[in-house]
């Protein structure tokens, strides 16, 4: 029997994760520590080859794309109400997933008695160390780029789309004169998609690596450990998914089904790589496939990437209480309701920041008299967590964007 073609790549991307957690897990259970490292160090080599390929078109194409979208908008006023429609989504999600995980961290209180003997010490000083000067100031640095080159050098997303912004708003306004330079760029994000064809084969060896690595060091076992607060994560990642469906099928209808199969791919990758950014190129493709509007896919899309990481929220609300129930800190009603801002507002300006979220939940809980160091005890679980936000933050920004889409076709 022949296996389907179209089908391949997800088959073989579904088998290297799952090789990768059985070789892991005999590395783990059968090998010296002193092996299991050197394994674990040298097999993520896979994961950081297909990163960085990624990485490597991820800011072209975000440029390239974003100011052809909005130069095929044609004005000023469509940039401004497909802008508007983004953003309404896109924290309107966020205060959802915010306020899931309140409720639900409450309800379970996973971290009440937990025994704190399962820590990395080292990692969280360092963490700690890097929320130092964590204020409007890195925000701002965060947001406005001082070189365009330098914000594609280091893939920070938000700073690539402020400049895509104002570069497409100024080209639209030239007319036919910038017609020669909108084709050039178009031809150029479609050579990146392209690309994007080609990389997506070396997925299942990044896939491999990255669990492979994950699983022969910390081993299956941790998530006995630490069962409560997984399943009481991976919980409240289910009942915000069924939140999130709802809303894109009373938007999309059955079209919804059609998203589904389209994305499935970049959920797989996004899950067993814990990286929604490594999906993005081939997100941008399918979404395009799907029925949307290249303009509404290029403009809509990067924004979610920095202000529509529904999964990163949860995960914030989760980790933060979870370690004041860990340390018997109390925290009123208002407290968390507050605390809930602060993670809404602060995490926004540290797109592009490694362990992103992790760097959030220490700033706040700093913030609010939590010992910061407490991050050391979600640390060991961390990437496993890390896989299923992920993969919510690509669903998430699936439905925004076509959201978006339907809202601007009837419009």
């Amino acid at each position: 029997m022949k296996f389907p073609k179209k089908h391949l790549l997800t088959f073989l991307i579904l088998l290297g994760m799952l090789a990768g957690v059985a070789i892991g897990e005999w590395v783990f259970v059968y090998s010296s520590t002193e092996f299991a490292t050197s394994f674990a160090q040298n097999v993520k080599l896979l994961t950081t080859i297909f990163l960085r390929l990624i990485q490597m078109i991820l800011a072209p194409l975000v440029l390239s794309t974003l100011i052809v979208g909005i130069a095929k908008m044609g004005d000023i006023k469509a940039v401004g109400r497909v802008g508007g429609k983004s953003m309404l989504w896109f924290f309107s999600a966020s205060l959802v997933s915010l306020f899931l995980g309140l409720i639900l961290v409450n309800l379970f209180e996973p971290g009440v008695g937990i025994k704190l003997n399962n820590v990395d010490t080292q990692t969280a000083s360092e963490l700690v160390q890097s929320t130092h000067g964590f204020s409007i100031e890195q925000f701002i640095q965060h947001v406005f780029p001082k070189s365009i080159i330098q914000s594609m050098a280091e893939n920070e997303i938000l700073q690539i789309v402020v400049f895509s912004i104002i570069f497409g708003l100024a080209m639209t306004s030239m007319g036919e004169k910038a017609k020669p330079l909108i084709h050039a760029l178009d031809v150029v994000g479609h050579i990146s998609l392209k690309m994007v064809t080609y990389i997506m084969w070396v997925a299942p060896l990044g896939v491999f690596g990255g669990v492979a690595a994950i699983v022969s060091k910390k081993g299956l076992g941790v998530l006995k450990i630490y069962g409560t607060y997984i399943g009481s994560f991976y919980t409240g990642l289910a009942v915000l998914w069924i939140v999130l469906l709802l809303a894109g099928f009373l938007i999309l209808g059955k079209r919804l089904k059609e998203l589904l199969k389209r994305i499935q791919q970049p959920l797989i990758i996004a899950f067993s790589t814990t990286s929604s950014e490594s999906v993005f190129p081939k997100l941008t493709e399918e979404l395009e496939r799907f029925g949307n509007k290249p303009a509404i896919v290029n403009f809509v899309l990067p924004l979610g990437y920095s202000f529509n990481l529904d999964g990163s929220m949860m995960y914030m609300t989760f980790a933060s209480i979870f370690i004041a129930q860990a340390y018997d800190i109390p925290l009123d009603l208002g407290t968390q309701i507050t605390m809930l801002f602060v993670l809404m507002l602060t995490s926004k300006g540290i797109a592009g920041v490694p362990r992103a979220s992790l760097v959030v939940v220490t700033a706040t809980c700093a913030m609010f008299n939590i010992p910061p160091e407490g991050i050391a005890l979600i640390l060991p679980i961390d990437h496993f967590c890390d896989m299923g936000r992920s993969m919510t933050n690509v669903l998430g920004n699936a439905l925004a964007t076509s959201a978006v889409n339907k809202w601007e076709t009837k419009s």
